[in-house]
């Protein structure tokens, strides 16, 4: 039972939404999933979804879609990308649930983007991958 599961503060794991730009000079936007430990993190599932009140001013909550990722390992010092975002949800709430193992412990945590967080002022550059971006820690 999930009570019986000793879950340990999550370290070293870090999500980012990260700006490229393509050979046609558009914006892309991608999440991404950084390691940060000395060792590889193995069954790594991630869960995404959006949600808050919509732009149009007529206060309605709006939803995205549920969407899930497993990788089965990020190797440490590494990252993966996870999907790509569209500035269309930013004004959202973007969660991002993380769960993996290190051995054979489990970590899980919540990474939550509030509305209009991901903007240029809270950019930096993150390294891996060496993209501007907007971390979450």
């Amino acid at each position: 039972m999930k009570k019986d599961i000793i879950f340990h503060p999550v370290k070293g794991i870090q999500v980012a939404i990260v700006k490229s730009i393509t050979e046609d000079h558009a914006e892309e936007w991608n999440v991404i999933v950084i390691n940060r430990n000395d060792q590889p993190v193995t069954s790594v599932f991630v869960t995404s979804k959006g949600y808050g009140n919509s732009e149009s001013g007529t206060n309605t909550d709006q939803r995205t879609s549920t969407l899930r990722h497993f990788f089965p390992e990020i190797p440490a010092g590494e990252h993966v990308v996870v999907e790509p975002i569209l500035p269309d949800v930013f004004h959202l709430n973007n969660e991002f649930w993380v769960s993996y193992f290190i051995g054979s412990q489990i970590y899980d945590k919540k990474f939550i983007f509030v509305p209009d967080s991901i903007v240029e002022a809270n950019m930096m550059t993150i390294d891996p991958p060496g993209l501007e971006g907007v971390l979450h820690e």
